[in-house]
């Protein structure tokens, strides 16, 4: 097993923009009695035709509130957002940000679930909705051996799950890969620790896993594919964080 490095639970930092410089070279005047004044340069359009994506300094969707939440520090950022509060069905996508400090979409858009009520900004235990914030993606697991993952991965017998889901579906498998999302829980553990710093009755082992084809009790399902590709993906040196909740949440 990888050897755990610590990192804080919860996120509380500052936007990194980046900032445009316009240059321009002004002509000199020949001699005259009177010369005019140089004239400022003017930027042109861009070519008819060009296909090359934008990348905005923010994260397209995520407003500057949420914006401030993500650390200096980070940049990879996975955003997963429903249409509203009690949508139980998400969109996912994977964001990078360049040395400029401008953000592109790495990888998605994909298909998620999360709980079967919705989203939520004051998690409980049991109230089937998941935490609305952004929180760091630091530890991985599951029953089945790694992947490939660059987080720490813990294999073990004791992700093993059983039983139906809320549609009837069955839940086996859903956690052959996970990746534990930093809600009250200690980072730099395996995903099956169960100590609990805000209290057991705000809720806990919170991840994404493996989608049974249903609603979650709180976690983010992706389909077993998309999940492998996405543990991959994440680099730990990009500090890499977790976008959640209802979209025009996100987007304040």
């Amino acid at each position: 097993m990888p050897v755990r490095k610590g990192a804080p639970a919860l996120l509380y930092a500052g936007t990194l923009c980046a900032a445009l410089l316009l240059t321009g070279c002004a002509r000199t005047a020949p001699p005259a009695p009177a010369p005019s004044t140089p004239k400022p340069p003017v930027a042109s359009a861009p070519a008819a035709g060009d296909a090359r994506p934008v990348r905005a300094p923010r994260i397209p969707g995520v407003g500057p509130l949420t914006q401030a939440r993500i650390p200096d520090g980070t940049t990879q950022a996975f955003v997963v957002t429903g249409a509203t509060a009690d949508s139980n069905t998400a969109r996912a996508v994977l964001y990078q940000r360049n040395a400029a400090g401008r953000w592109s979409e790495a990888a998605g858009p994909w298909a998620a679930h999360n709980a079967l009520r919705g989203w939520t900004a004051d998690h409980e235990a049991g109230d089937l909705r998941t935490p609305i914030g952004v929180f760091r993606l630091g530890d991985a697991g599951g029953r089945l051996p790694d992947p490939g993952a660059r987080l720490p991965y813990d294999q073990d017998e004791e992700f093993a799950i059983s039983g139906t889901g809320f549609s009837g579906e069955s839940l086996e498998g859903s956690f052959d890969h996970v990746i534990a999302i930093d809600y009250n829980r200690v980072p730099g553990r395996t995903p099956l620790d169960k100590e609990r710093p805000l209290g057991p009755e705000k809720g806990g082992g919170v991840w994404i896993h493996v989608d049974h084809g249903g609603p979650t009790q709180a976690c983010v399902a992706l389909e077993r594919g998309t999940l492998r590709e996405l543990l991959v993906a994440l680099d730990p040196a990009r500090e890499p964080v977790i976008v959640m909740g209802p979209a025009p949440e996100i987007a304040r």
